[in-house]
């Protein structure tokens, strides 16, 4: 018996219809990594889907212990950290990746597959609703920021559907929904990664402010910025508007 642990995170889906939903949206053209599989309520379903290769990490010990008594999943499991993880020690690019996410390292687990944007083609995962909502959200709404810049600078993001409380184990005090990541053909910045990166957090961390003021620092030619971009703020500008600034910024070698 695996009992859910609080300091993981643990939210155990209990409604095989949903969790053969959420495996149903997956391509399976790649091979994939399920992060935290807790009891393996979708990792039966991954098995039977037959991907060219599927591993599970989970770092708790009685979920590994678990698991590894089916024979279709017992070769699979992998005791360790996803956030630790090297990704591409498992499997050669692309590779897709599954999941649902605990609360705790959903942002975390977001900057991971940025990090490995090149590797990772398709996530498809559970999380709290409020944050698929912020991940998928578009220009000029309140919930538009950060992660939904930068992951839709290299991902289409969809918000698929919401998913009740009551199925799972125990339930959590929030909603959750399912969201998915498709990799675009994106492959290179007119900045580095970091520069871009600390363009986007010092637009929304002062996001009260025209991006003139709040990008001063990082633009301090108020002359250069393009069009009217420069009294808008952060939340109107689309990724377009945001490689647009990037441009302005002092220019490294462009990486991958």
């Amino acid at each position: 018996m695996v009992k859910p642990k609080k300091h993981l995170g643990q939210h155990f889906l209990t409604e095989h219809a949903i969790a053969q939903k959420i495996v149903g949206h997956l391509s399976c053209r790649y091979p994939v990594i399920e992060i935290g599989p807790g009891k393996g309520i979708l990792s039966h379903y991954l098995a039977e889907k037959k991907p060219p290769g599927f591993r599970l990490i989970e770092v708790d010990p009685e979920s590994v212990a678990y698991l590894r008594q089916f024979p279709d999943l017992a070769a699979a499991v992998i005791q360790d950290d996803f956030l630790r993880t090297d990704l591409q020690q498992i499997f050669s690019p692309p590779l897709s990746l599954l999941g649902n996410l605990p609360y705790n390292i959903s942002a975390p687990v977001f900057f991971k597959i940025l990090e490995n944007r090149d590797a990772v083609a398709e996530v498809v995962c559970m999380v709290q609703k409020e944050v698929a909502g912020r991940i998928t959200a578009p220009p000029g709404t309140k919930v538009y920021g950060i992660l939904s810049v930068l992951l839709q600078t290299f991902y289409t993001a969809e918000y698929l559907f919401s998913v009740n409380e009551g199925v799972f184990f125990p339930p959590p005090k929030v909603r959750s929904a399912v969201m998915k990541l498709t990799r675009n053909e994106r492959t290179t910045l007119p900045c580095s990664w970091e520069q871009y990166l600390g363009l986007v957090k010092s637009a929304f961390n002062q996001r009260r402010k025209t991006l003139r003021n709040a990008l001063r620092s990082l633009i301090p030619d108020a002359a250069s910025f393009p069009e009217q971009l420069g009294e808008l703020r952060a939340e109107k500008l689309s990724v377009e508007d945001f490689l647009k600034l990037a441009t302005l910024l002092p220019k490294e070698k462009a990486v991958r």
